[in-house]
């Protein structure tokens, strides 16, 4: 039983039985036409209207075309598309993003953070920048810093010595405009920029300045300078940060240079080691220094006071000795005596008299005296003193002038008598 059998799929023994139970499968052509009938009035054919001469189900049909059913079909169509079209206008901007609006491929405006709507594509087009987001770039490596770029990495100092130097560089967005339209590859302006001023700086520095003390002072203002760079050419970009990586002396020179950083380490010791002498030695020079001319001023006070008191002394003896010349010479006399026989030792003779007692050892009966009472000598001789000067004053006479030239005719025999018998 072929498909196209009216029978098949009916219960029943005529060709239209409609009435009766029917418990087969559908009938696969009757369901093909309502199909079609369907699809044709959608498009606006009319199923219901045949062409032609002829009856029955067998005879062909010719559709007609509804144009009014077709043109509203075709604006819903264009409805739902403008809808879908219009749809695709919206777009979200997140609170760190800014949006740009480009008609045609040229600026518009930027948009704030929220649900925005531009007109659809191809009239306009959006971007979304990323502001708050923080880009790095790295100079004279890539990833670690054992992966060097020597092209970039290598520089020459202000002494002319080559420094391997690899830093990196912290960046964010301050204008998208700017950042979009301005610059062609942002990365590639940045590495540029910051790789220009830092030749800059180095080449004016010393290799000892960027190697060690000068490091934080070589990325502060290789950071103002790659800001102004960047400015300069209107990019778009702010420069957060710039971090010095590494900075060290070629491979090659390598031991070299630590001999040399050895060397001058030495010297700097040797030099604080001086310099530690230095401040130990030069602040006593001073004070001793200072201690003698003190004590040279000092003597120079006092016998400049004593000279003033001699000679003032000497002028009231003078007025003295003006009024009483007699009585100031004994006065004189006994007081030379006094001084003479206070440093020497003492002995008494008595020559005029016929006394026993021929000498007076006073040296020696003041110590016995001072053994007696347990005293001190010095004591003893203090005490003696004003006695012994009052004894002088009392039994010693000045010499005549006859006496003192007899004295010396005497002297003068004497030695001329010790020369003869020589």
């Amino acid at each position: 039983m072929s498909l196209n059998d009216p029978k098949w799929g009916n219960r029943g023994g005529g060709d239209n039985n409609r009435g009766g139970d029917n418990q087969g499968p559908p009938d696969l052509e009757e369901l093909w036409r309502d199909f079609n009938r369907r699809l044709s009035g959608m498009f606006g054919r009319d199923g219901g209207r045949n062409s032609g001469s002829g009856g029955g189900d067998g005879g062909n049909r010719t559709p007609e075309f509804n144009f009014r059913q077709m043109r509203g079909g075709f604006g819903l169509l264009a409805a739902f598309a403008a809808v879908i079209w219009l749809g695709s206008g919206f777009y979200i901007v997140d609170a760190s993003q800014r949006g740009v609006v480009l008609q045609f491929g040229r600026f518009v405006e930027a948009t704030e953070p929220g649900l925005r709507w531009r007109l659809p594509y191809p009239v306009q087009s959006h971007e979304l920048v990323n502001l708050t987001g923080v880009r790095t770039v790295e100079i004279g490596y890539r990833g670690a810093e054992r992966n060097k770029v020597l092209k970039e990495a290598l520089m020459l100092t202000d002494d002319e010595n080559i420094v391997n130097i690899q830093f990196a560089v912290q960046y964010i967005l301050k204008d998208p405009q700017q950042y979009l339209f301005n610059n062609r590859d942002a990365d590639d302006s940045v590495i540029q920029a910051a790789e220009t001023a830092v030749r800059e700086i180095v080449g004016k520095s010393k290799m000892d300045f960027v190697l060690y003390e000068g490091r934080e002072q070589v990325a502060a203002n290789a950071q103002k300078l790659t800001q102004d760079i960047l400015d300069r050419y209107a990019t778009g970009i702010q420069v957060s940060k710039v971090t010095m990586q590494n900075a060290q002396p070629p491979e090659q020179v390598q031991a070299a240079f630590d001999d040399a950083v050895k060397a001058g380490q030495d010297r700097e010791r040797q030099k604080n080691e001086g310099q530690a002498y230095a401040n130990d030695v030069i602040p006593r020079a001073r004070g001793a220094a200072s201690r003698l001319l003190e004590e040279a001023d000092a003597y120079k006070g006092r016998v400049v006071a004593q000279a003033e008191g001699d000679a003032s002394r000497f002028k009231q003896v003078y007025a003295e000795y003006a009024k009483a010349p007699e009585v100031t010479r004994q006065r004189l006399y006994l007081d030379t005596m006094q001084q003479v026989f206070s440093n020497t030792s003492k002995v008494m003779v008595d020559s005029r008299s016929n006394s026993n007692l021929l000498y007076l050892p006073l040296d020696k009966l003041i110590q016995s005296a001072a053994v007696q009472t347990g005293a001190p000598v010095v004591e003893q001789q203090v005490a003696a003193r004003p006695a012994a000067a009052a004894a002088l004053e009392s039994n010693i006479t000045p010499p005549r002038a006859d006496a003192l030239s007899g004295e010396a005719r005497t002297r003068e025999s004497t030695r001329n008598r010790e020369r003869g018998e020589r």
